[in-house]
């Protein structure tokens, strides 16, 4: 009886394998085009929180921040490394951590976008909004110091929603009835 249902499972696992791929194949190339710039988009994650701990362990502060650091003191980097160096000492750890948290956030992002996502589990195009949310308190409290700062902010609030509303057909459209989209 045990082997019999170890046919059986293994039968659904191979007619499940068999209905991802026809879903795939079906897939329109613009879905395809979205899905491999939501990737890059992770892979910006992942590269800006690389790219701050090089920057932090550098010199302490990310060249980006440079401006904002300087329009919120008064003063800039060096100068304040010079005069409070506990003070710029703290501001860099709280640097390094929130490099270490996008990272953490990147990584899954990509996960996501990997594996359920691209299986249209629906609950995976919930989740790949949750982003939104550090992206725009970014943006809000940081980015509009500095034009660098906000371009790339900007990339990243406009590309999110959009890359994820082409989905919307995939994920919640007619054809999502047989299977695609179903919570897992």
């Amino acid at each position: 009886m045990n082997a019999r249902s170890s046919k059986n499972v293994s039968g659904e696992i191979q007619s499940a394998q068999a209905n991802q791929a026809t879903r795939n194949a079906k897939q329109p190339v613009y879905l395809l085009v979205a899905w491999i710039l939501l990737l890059v988009l992770g892979g910006f994650f992942l590269f800006a929180s690389i790219s701050d701990l090089v920057a932090d362990s550098r010199t302490g502060l990310p060249s980006d921040h440079l401006e904002t650091f300087h329009s919120i003191t008064g003063m800039t980097w060096s100068a304040a490394k010079t005069s409070s160096p506990q003070i710029t000492g703290y501001v860099t750890l709280l640097e390094v951590t929130y490099a270490v948290h996008e990272l953490v956030f990147g990584l899954l992002f990509l996960i996501i976008l990997a594996i359920p996502f691209r299986r249209r589990a629906r609950w995976a195009w919930w989740a790949c909004w949750v982003p939104m949310i550090a992206n725009l308190a970014y943006t809000f409290a940081m980015a509009h110091y500095s034009n660098t700062t906000m371009t790339y902010s900007l990339i990243a609030d406009i590309a999110l929603p959009v890359l994820l509303i082409v989905h919307i057909p995939a994920f919640f459209g007619k054809s999502s009835s047989d299977g695609r989209g179903k919570e897992a």
